[in-house]
């Protein structure tokens, strides 16, 4: 009807994806009558001061997100890659200048990055297992650099999210290229995977449990409603038999027979029986623990 209110339009805004480190997230920014291409170099407001980032995602109205989005200043000139150019050179001289600190030191830590800001700070993130008193290393770093040095623990998955690196699938890190968190990843997911439980197999580059198993674990999980537990009694067409293995995804069950060789069925010929007459109660099978395998730390 014409008296009804109509429904305000979606307001859409000119928004442009940026990384401000290769192994970094990325940042939804406003790019207010800018056009930019994937791979150009913008400036940006950051924590630190204005900071050089790089377009992963090409400007294009989209819907707003609600509230206000952080702007991209400018497109980057010679200048600031010029200056770029040099703190990286700079951050990788005060990396070093770290490392050797810390094994003059004999610190147990791996430091194994550096940030040097434009307000006159520097940034070091560094892996250990135990908390370590840095304030003589912060000193010693602050005076080499003449800086305000900052030092910052990490994760080893984070660590390996920073540095980055190729995963056994032959592609780059998933947490280094589009996961924007770590989801909780527990041994029970490569067990119903079928997985083999090697540590070399289901471990990632940190040496934590791979990011992937989480991917599909929902769907192995619903369909593994449909067939019978291994061990379990069931009859099949070629008479009674227990079940010695499962093909959760094509829906296969392979079944151990007492006078014959194992044979493969399909869900719909397999049905799961009770136990055997005069066994008492059937005692409920423990589930899979969470324990990782020998060697792969659990997260």
């Amino acid at each position: 009807m014409n008296g009804e209110p109509k429904e305000p339009a979606e307001r859409l805004v000119n928004t442009v994806g940026v990384k401000l480190h290769p192994t970094g997230r990325t940042y939804e920014l406003d790019a207010g009558v800018l056009t930019l291409r994937r791979g150009q170099r913008v400036i940006v407001q950051g924590e630190n001061g204005h900071e050089v980032g790089v377009v992963a995602v090409a400007s294009a109205p989209r819907p707003s997100p609600g509230g206000r989005l952080p702007r991209v200043l400018r497109i980057a000139d010679e200048r600031d890659l010029e200056r770029l150019e040099a703190n990286t050179r700079r951050a990788a001289e005060a990396l070093a200048f770290g490392r050797e600190m810390v094994r003059t030191r004999k610190i147990p830590v791996k430091m194994f990055r550096a940030e040097l800001h434009q307000n006159g700070k520097a940034t070091f993130y560094f892996a250990s297992e135990n908390r370590i008193d840095f304030r003589d290393l912060v000193r010693d770093l602050s005076n080499e650099l003449r800086l305000r040095v900052e030092l910052r623990q990490v994760g080893v998955r984070d660590e390996a999210k920073m540095v980055g690196g190729i995963g056994s699938c032959g592609l780059e890190l998933c947490c280094t290229t589009f996961l924007p968190r770590f989801a909780p990843v527990s041994i029970k997911m490569a067990k119903h995977q079928n997985l083999v439980l090697n540590p070399a197999k289901v471990s990632g580059q940190c040496g934590r449990l791979k990011c992937c198993l989480v991917y599909e674990e929902a769907n192995y999980v619903e369909a593994a409603k449909a067939l019978p537990k291994v061990g379990k009694r069931v009859s099949t067409p070629e008479g009674e038999g227990r079940v010695a293995d499962l093909d959760v995804l094509h829906g296969r069950v392979r079944v151990y027979f007492q006078d014959g060789p194992p044979q493969v069925f399909s869900a719909e010929q397999v049905k799961q029986l009770g136990p055997p007459p005069g066994t008492g109660p059937v005692q409920p099978e423990p589930e899979p623990g969470d324990e990782p395998p020998p060697g792969v730390p659990s997260n």
